[in-house]
């Protein structure tokens, strides 16, 4: 969600019993307008918070000329103290950025490692709750892995900081569980993506439908579509997954809000994840507050 309109966007989902305090709100409001400025972004979106047993991790995104372009990531946990390192001058960042604060300090953003496949494979075999802690060490061979190939031969390489279990979460949740309207962002010719300026929000009809909603990443079942399916697509909005093909089916609950004003998506998969649209409005974005695990007893819900 845009950190310009944080509060009211905060009181779209608050249906979901999560939220932020008024000094929280107040803190990155400041701090969001400062990065956009110091980081020279387009625009800064509030991603979201998850919890840890000692503390917890803020994010936000930092979005660049290209939506489509390489992430990378900046983090600030203050969880043992406030800090008040020296103010280091900003290296201009393209694309996508993720930055993550700690509990107590959601002023200072630092920066994190790019999320990669082999970080990705390490997190999934995490189980439990996040600790708030990133300097906090797992051992994997703790951990359930059902492929022993995963684990890696050198004993150094065992330990993984929570840091990058976080990093790989949050790419994990991105990829699944994050989405935009249809016809909100645009692609050009020659391949970058940018918002549509055009778009002016999904009638109510269309905003009921999963199909009006797409996914933020790389596609995959687009790719597997035949030349007739693909024919009746428009390659300068069509070209992301939609939501109405996610597995399991189910995983989307669908909801009026605000005596019909807002239609919110919620997501059983990841829970936590709350997406929401006013029709006819540019007004959408989603949010995650959760604990950063996947519900793996959802194909049994169902």
């Amino acid at each position: 969600m845009e950190a310009a309109c944080l509060g009211a966007a905060l009181e779209l989902v608050s249906s979901g019993g999560a939220g932020l305090s008024p000094e929280k709100r107040a803190a990155l409001g400041a701090s969001l307008l400062l990065l956009r400025r110091d980081y020279r972004f387009q625009r800064v979106w509030f991603w979201g918070r998850i919890q840890g047993l000692r503390g917890a991790y803020y994010i936000a995104e930092g979005l660049g000329t290209d939506l489509a372009a390489p992430r990378s990531r900046l983090y600030r946990c203050g969880r043992h103290r406030e800090g008040r390192g020296s103010r280091r001058a900003a290296p201009r960042l393209t694309g996508l950025a993720l930055l993550v604060a700690g509990s107590l300090n959601c002023v200072e953003w630092n920066l994190l490692p790019p999320a990669s496949g082999e970080m990705v494979v390490r997190a999934e075999a995490l189980k439990g709750r996040f600790q708030g802690d990133p300097s906090f060490e797992y051992e994997l061979t703790e951990a359930k892995v059902e492929d022993d190939e995963k684990l890696p031969e050198n004993r150094q390489e065992l330990v993984i900081k929570e840091e990058i279990r976080l990093v790989a979460t949050i790419e994990q949740i991105d990829k699944a569980v994050g989405i935009i309207p249809r016809g909100s962002f645009v692609k050009t010719p020659l391949g970058p993506v940018h918002e549509n300026r055009n778009f002016e929000g999904l009638s109510l009809m269309e905003a009921k439908k999963l199909s009006s909603y797409f996914h933020l990443a790389e596609p995959v079942n687009l790719k597997n579509k035949t030349l007739l399916e693909k024919a009746d697509l428009d390659p300068s909005t069509d070209f992301l997954d939609s939501l109405e093909h996610d597995i399991p089916k189910g995983s989307w609950a669908v909801q009026l809000e605000k005596g019909g004003m807002v239609v919110v998506l919620r997501s059983l998969l990841w829970l936590g994840l709350t997406f929401y649209h006013v029709p006819m409005t540019k007004q959408y974005g989603y949010v995650y507050f959760g604990t950063g695990e996947k519900n793996l007893d959802l194909p049994f819900m169902l």
